[in-house]
């Protein structure tokens, strides 16, 4: 990227930067050139984690620092995706309102106006039973397995085209199509027409996203483990920014995660054919997102126990794993 410090590393279509995104946006090398920020921000947890992360108090003026650079550089129809996890309240059952405080600020801000385009809820059934202290200590709670994201954009219409994120039909859906359909008036009151019966390419999603995020031998955790490593410890599923990149941008836009950590959104984007921007500040983090790309791996073959192994490509490579069978 013209203009902007020297990237920590690179690949076919992006760069990721081992900085402050402040820093990177405050060049202004990348005004109204970003097609879709959409990042997992530190959330603001009680107990503190080694990424960093503020507490709910402060959280709405730390985040607002960002948001104005975000509105910046972004494209008049452009796009902002916040993964945005909710928090209890300390020594209590009750829940924190700083998302919904941060929501709102974002679509008040006087000269950086976020319209909200559409709030989005990320079902995990995967995730474990917490807090414990409430779920399986005193049973006072069910366990909290949704997460909010919140779609903002520049303007009221957005580049957006659900028909890149249609689903294949219920087996209910398909028996319809096959039978057809009979127009009729719901007791709900809604008229459905005969355009309900047509064949289209597929269905449209909902904004409930049931991903489950189970990874556990990805070929980034088993590079990680080899090179000795710290993985990010908590890195979202690449089924979720896939959704949004896939639904908001097309091959060739640019794509912005100012909060990357391990780089799922760059992995994501490198295999979709977008343009990508990662940063962020531990190097750790960035140094094991190396691992998600193909440009740093030397060759690639399968070990005895049937499983993928892998040489990072640099001057001296940080390790070696022999080859127990030929590539």
């Amino acid at each position: 990227m013209n203009g902007l410090p020297k990237p920590y590393y690179e690949t076919k279509h992006g760069v990721a930067y081992l900085a402050d995104a402040k820093e990177i946006l405050a060049t202004g090398k990348l005004d109204g050139s970003v097609d879709l920020i959409v990042t997992s921000p530190p959330f603001a947890l009680r107990r503190k984690k080694e990424y960093g992360n503020v507490e709910a108090a402060r959280y709405v003026e730390w985040f607002l620092q960002f948001a104005t650079l975000f509105h910046r550089v972004l494209k008049p129809l452009g796009s902002l995706v916040i993964h945005i996890g909710g928090s209890w309240n300390s020594g209590e059952p009750t829940r924190s309102l700083y998302h919904y405080e941060l929501l709102v600020e974002l679509c008040r801000l006087a000269d950086q106006r976020f319209y909200l385009a559409q709030e989005f809820f990320w079902y995990n059934p995967a995730r474990l039973p917490t807090p414990a202290e409430w779920v399986t200590v005193r049973r006072e709670r069910v366990k909290d397995a949704v997460d909010c994201v919140w779609w903002l954009s520049k303007d009221p219409h957005p580049n957006a085209d659900n028909r890149r994120v249609l689903r294949p039909y219920s087996d209910s859906m398909e028996d319809l199509l096959r039978r057809g359909y009979k127009p009729m008036l719901r007791p709900s009151g809604h008229d459905i027409s005969s355009k309900f019966g047509k064949r289209n390419s597929g269905s449209i999603p909902p904004n409930l996203l049931e991903i489950a995020n189970t990874e556990s031998n990805s070929r980034y955790l088993r590079a990680c483990r080899l090179a000795g490593v710290r993985p990010h410890p908590a890195r979202y599923p690449a089924a979720l920014p896939r959704f949004f990149v896939e639904f908001l941008t097309t091959p060739g836009d640019l794509v912005l995660d100012p909060f990357a950590g391990s780089n799922v959104t760059g992995e994501v984007c490198e295999k979709l054919g977008r343009r990508w921007v990662a940063v962020d500040t531990i190097e750790d983090y960035l140094a094991g997102s190396k691992f998600r790309f193909d440009e740093f791996c030397l060759c690639e073959w399968t070990d005895s126990r049937g499983q993928k192994v892998f040489v990072l490509r640099d001057d001296e490579p940080e390790y070696d794993v022999s080859p127990k069978t030929s590539p």
